[in-house]
């Protein structure tokens, strides 16, 4: 299956989709855990170097100044874990004890929050965050942490929560592409039975994988309402097909008791030329009831025993001899180009195919006019063209007039039933291919779109070249 089908498809969006909601939502989520673990953390901090603060307040207001220097001296040689910072200074900020040169720069916040940085032992800047505490007298006390670790951690929990989400991801986006090519297998399927009863094989049904889902339900919908259409057409058919042959016979009958009234000596002539009239309507009639028992035949037929091999070299060439000497007679050129290829079909059907659409193309091209009869090949398909310059088909109408007994209004005046193109059509899809009606500038370009075989290296490629032929 083409991947970039499979991302254009509705599912794989909806999966996009999913998964932006999901990226979303886990963005919330490790928002929340970053916020509460940071959070935390820094609490812990602060509750640390607050503790610690207090402690020293308190030895400072019973020891004083001299109880606190020791203390703090006491508590930089024994310091261990998170490194402090201990700062003594007096009203002007000049240091008194402590492990701080020099009082920081900065100004501390309205809760006597400082944060600043410091050079380390291994001479990188570090930061740092403490408390300042104004003494009774005057002095100032600063106790700090450290803030290298809390980095760290909040760095490694980053690069955690990151590798979480890029890793959730990647797993919604491969769920979603799974889940897309599921459906798209799913609906491949459906879609590939639909193609083959538009190719006329009615009898093909959607498949059913009995899980009972919601695409076996689909299925089953769309068989039930198959075999419905399948049930009516099979009932207008063979209510067509009876009454074709039902009146076939007595219209023979019929035909040939006008032709022995016509035969009798004496016969008053201009009855004589109506009773001829009625022997050409009745056979126009039975020619109408052979094409409809025709159609029917091929439409119902659906082995290939009597296929064989068809060259279409010799099948074109004879098809173009009958039809050569038909369009002479309105002063018709028929130009024969290229003439090879081989498909696998009913030779009698495909002759019979041909002949419709030439008759066809010189029934309705003026005299002086000129009728191609050509074939191209493009990969596994065969095209045999017939091109005419008659009126055309309107565009509205080239589907249309594939029907049975439709004729196109801008043909009203010439003789027929509207079955012909209808036959060749059958014969197209019994073969697996479909006629296609397209202008020729002026003119119809009936085109049979056929499934190709192989070249055989003893088919020869011949090439009929005439003057003037159509392009």
């Amino acid at each position: 299956m083409n991947p970039l089908r499979l991302i254009r498809t509705s599912t794989f969006q909806l999966a996009w989709w999913y998964m932006g909601v999901f990226g979303a939502s886990a963005l919330v989520l490790i928002g929340v855990v970053w916020w509460t673990t940071v959070g935390y953390l820094e609490q812990q901090t602060n509750a640390t170097i607050e503790a610690q603060v207090t402690g020293l307040v308190e030895q400072y207001r019973q020891r004083g100044k001299r109880g606190l220097e020791a203390l703090i001296r006491e508590r930089i040689a024994v310091s261990t874990g998170v490194p402090t910072v201990y700062l003594f200074a007096d009203r002007d900020l000049k240091p008194l004890a402590g492990n701080l040169d020099t009082w920081p720069a900065g100004e501390a916040d309205a809760e006597g929050w400082y944060n600043f940085s410091r050079l380390g032992e291994d001479g990188r800047r570090i930061s740092v965050r403490g408390q300042v505490f104004v003494l009774s007298d005057g002095r100032h006390l600063l106790v700090a942490q450290d803030q290298s670790r809390l980095e760290a951690t909040r760095s490694l929990i980053n690069e955690a929560f990151l590798w979480a989400l890029g890793g959730g991801l990647l797993l919604a986006l491969a769920g979603g592409f799974l889940m897309s090519y599921s459906v798209m297998r799913r609906i491949e399927a459906i879609n590939r039975a639909s193609r083959e009863i538009m190719t006329g094989r009615l009898q093909s049904r959607m498949p059913v994988r009995g899980i009972n889902d919601e695409f076996d339900q689909l299925s089953e919908n769309l068989n039930a309402m198959l075999d419905r259409i399948d049930s009516l057409i099979e009932g207008v058919k063979s209510v067509a097909d009876n009454i074709a042959h039902d009146l076939r016979t007595p219209l023979t009958r019929l035909r040939g008791r006008l032709e022995n009234l016509t035969a009798r000596p004496g016969l008053d002539e201009e009855l004589r030329g109506e009773l001829t009239s009625a022997m050409t309507e009745a056979d126009h009639l039975l020619a109408t009831f052979r094409a409809l028992l025709r159609i029917a035949r091929i439409e119902s037929d659906t082995n290939e025993r009597e296929w064989s091999d068809v060259d279409l070299h010799p099948l074109l060439q004879d098809a173009w001899e009958l039809y050569q000497a038909v369009g002479e007679e309105k002063e018709i050129v028929v130009h024969l180009g290229t003439a090879s290829g081989r498909l696998r079909g009913d030779r009698d059907l495909l002759f019979q195919a041909l002949c419709n659409l030439l008759d066809n193309a010189i029934k309705y091209s003026g005299a002086g006019s000129e009728v191609l009869l050509d074939t191209t090949a493009s990969g596994d398909t065969i095209d045999i063209t017939v091109a005419d310059r008659g009126p055309g088909v309107p565009a509205a109408e080239r589907d249309k007039v594939l029907s049975r007994f439709y004729r196109s209004a801008s043909v009203t005046g010439i003789p027929g039933s509207g079955l012909g193109l209808s036959l060749v059509s059958a014969i197209a899809q019994h073969h697996g291919g479909r006629l296609v009606l397209t202008d020729n500038n002026p003119g119809l370009r009936a085109t049979l779109h056929l499934p190709a075989l192989p070249p055989a290296e003893a088919t020869p490629v011949v090439e009929l070249a005439f003057a003037g032929a159509i392009p």
